[in-house]
């Protein structure tokens, strides 16, 4: 479903806050985002700016799965048939929405970008999704947060993956687009790690129902969603610059590094554009970012048992803890599934797999599941040293090693043999209604 309709929906549905107030960028809107996270917000005057702004949109598995038109039990399978059978967008449509304007002089300061926290290294730029082109791989689509430095300078943080090697292919710089303001179905797909060489945008589609339509930028050679609030359009530089401090998945400062500047150079719009804001460390960063690694998990376990669900946990900053529900048909599919998530996302540090009566998304029932059916001197795995995460405070600072933990919280015998499944008594079903 694309942006501006969903966010109709929830206003029908009043479940879209709107804040009349005018607010500033610097630091007052992250603050009213974070005490209403998991609401969907649209502030509908900004200090400063033409501009609306929206946030936690996407904050929520419900909020992801009715945009996406399934139910919330459905997000890992049809995230999974997106990955594994995208569709291209059909091709270019002519006088796209992303360019119903133009900014006759590039200045970011225009746009309601937001000072999140006191810390900060500068405005940033959480929601922009990066879509670059390569002669031989075609075109790629991924998360890079920007720290703003200038009038169209922003310094954007990109690790050694597909958009990376882009980079060094074209000589260490790269004509790029930038687009903020964009449907579930693009976001997750900007998130989702593939082989290079898949256009993710293929992948959007899918997701979408088929319904993703892109548009050719004005100055670089690259296609878009054209439904995007805001594209970016311009180059990364071989110039570097100090970026961060930034609050990440974790909820705490990643480190100041040397990172690329890209130098925008054009700036198209909505006439009615509205900014999307991404609240770093809140939930809509961790739907975002943690759930396109469920269906690499599901597909893993997948191939060793029967795996019912999988939930990479907010709790767990959405990348560090994960839950997989598998259908046990024997003793031993726990331990073939707690190697197998890891191998599905080799970033997590603890993994706890439940029987398929449990839900993943559910903390209490996890909770009761490792109570119950968990005994910590049968059914644990854990290594000391391996490599983990460099969002993991607690990792090694310089090898960014750490220990991992693997917990069979199933309910059949861990060790061969006739097992037990513990199952919880049923109580009587009634119509609550004839009661009260």
């Amino acid at each position: 479903m694309e942006l501006r309709e969903f966010l109709g929906q929830l206003e029908k549905t009043g479940e879209l806050v709107v804040v009349k107030k005018e607010v500033s960028s610097n630091f007052e809107m992250s603050g009213v985002l974070k005490a209403l996270d998991g609401k969907p917000v649209l502030f509908e005057k900004v200090k400063g700016s033409q501009f609306r702004t929206m946030g936690n949109i996407f904050s929520s598995r419900e909020l992801i799965a009715r945009s996406l038109g399934v139910r919330k039990e459905e997000l890992v399978q049809k995230m999974m048939q997106a990955v594994e059978k995208p569709v291209a967008p059909a091709a270019y449509v002519g006088s796209p929405p992303c360019q119903e304007a133009v900014m006759d002089e590039v200045d970011l300061g225009k746009i309601p970008i937001l000072m999140h926290c006191e810390k900060d290294g500068g405005p940033y730029i959480s929601s922009g999704v990066i879509f670059a082109a390569d002669k031989e791989y075609g075109r790629n689509c991924s998360f890079h947060r920007g720290m703003v430095i200038g009038k169209n300078r922003i310094v954007l943080r990109i690790l050694p993956r597909h958009l990376n090697e882009f980079i060094k292919r074209n000589g260490g710089e790269l004509d790029v687009a930038m687009c903020i303001g964009l449907s579930a179905d693009v976001m997750l797909c900007g998130a989702t790690s593939v082989e290079i060489g898949v256009d993710e945008l293929g992948i959007a589609n899918t997701l979408g129902g088929g319904n993703v339509k892109t548009a050719r930028c004005k100055s670089v050679d690259v296609g878009v969603p054209a439904e995007s609030e805001f594209v970016l359009e311009g180059r990364i530089t071989k110039e570097l610059h100090s970026e961060g401090p930034f609050v990440d998945l974790t909820e705490t400062y990643d480190i100041v590094r040397e990172q690329p500047v890209f130098e925008v150079r054009k700036i198209t719009h909505r006439k009615d554009a509205i900014y999307q804001a991404l609240l770093p460390g809140a939930l809509e960063h961790k739907m975002m970012m943690g759930m396109p690694r469920e269906p690499t998990i599901f597909r893993e376990v997948g191939k060793v048992c029967d795996c019912a669900d999988v939930c990479i946990t907010p709790g767990g900053c959405s990348w560090l803890h994960g839950v997989v529900a598998i259908r046990k048909k024997n003793g031993e599919d726990g331990m073939k599934a707690i190697e197998a998530a890891f191998r599905g996302h080799q970033s997590m540090k603890h993994v706890v797999i439940v029987d398929a009566d449990i839900d993943p998304s559910n903390p209490a029932e996890v909770e009761w599941a490792i109570a119950t059916r968990f005994q910590f001197s049968e059914a644990t795995v854990m290594s000391k040293r391996e490599a983990g995460s460099s969002l993991d405070p607690s990792a090694d600072p310089k090898t960014r090693e750490t220990s991992k933990v693997g917990i069979d919280a199933t309910g059949q015998a861990k060790k061969g043999g006739e097992g037990k499944a513990f199952g919880r008594a049923e109580f009587p079903k009634v119509d609550i209604s004839e009661y009260i």
